[in-house]
């Protein structure tokens, strides 16, 4: 079975940044060991990425925290984290979820008998969870899997509640 990691996220202004949580901080650890069983070739992660104007946008105008801007030390990966993804496929995604990285893995998918994704990161309630969604709807054969303890929300109350809609979904929770 072909067995794919995808990190989301892991970026400073979301671990002890701007909208960084005590939380998130402490699923580093457990997120770069995850990433140490897996070959580079099979891990893709991706980097929350708005422009100067976020506040202009209409995720701005709902979550009037700038973050993640590009080119900034809080958009950047943690520095652990993206030491520990060298060679690894990272890319910039502009919204929560990220149709690019669901092509990607459609194309690797496609020609497999077998295959699981299995996604941590940030934020459980938001990204994460937009991603595994669009995932398993365009790939509804693959087993789309979410690591909880490598997974921190914005609280708690909505890392579990993202972690029940994921599971209604058919993401298998570990």
């Amino acid at each position: 079975m072909k067995k794919i990691l995808v990190v989301i996220d892991m970026q400073n202004d979301f671990i002890d940044g701007a909208l960084g949580t005590k939380e998130a901080e402490a699923i580093v650890d457990n997120v770069i060991a995850k990433i140490g069983e897996y070959p580079a070739d099979c891990i893709y992660a991706t980097r929350d990425t708005h422009q100067k104007n976020y506040l202009e946008t209409m995720e701005g105008k709902k979550l009037p925290v700038v973050h993640c801007v590009e080119g900034t030390k809080g958009w950047e990966l943690n520095e652990r984290v993206e030491k520990a993804l060298a060679g690894a496929v990272i890319m910039n995604k502009p919204s929560f979820g990220s149709p690019e990285l669901a092509d990607m893995l459609a194309a690797e998918a496609a020609g497999q008998e077998d295959m699981e994704i299995e996604m941590v990161g940030i934020c459980t309630d938001i990204c994460v969870v937009s991603n595994a969604i669009l995932l398993k709807a365009r790939l509804p054969e693959v087993n789309v899997v979410v690591d909880a303890a490598c997974c921190a929300g914005v609280t708690p109350e909505t890392h579990n509640a993202a972690l029940q809609v994921m599971q209604m979904c058919q993401v298998e929770i570990r």
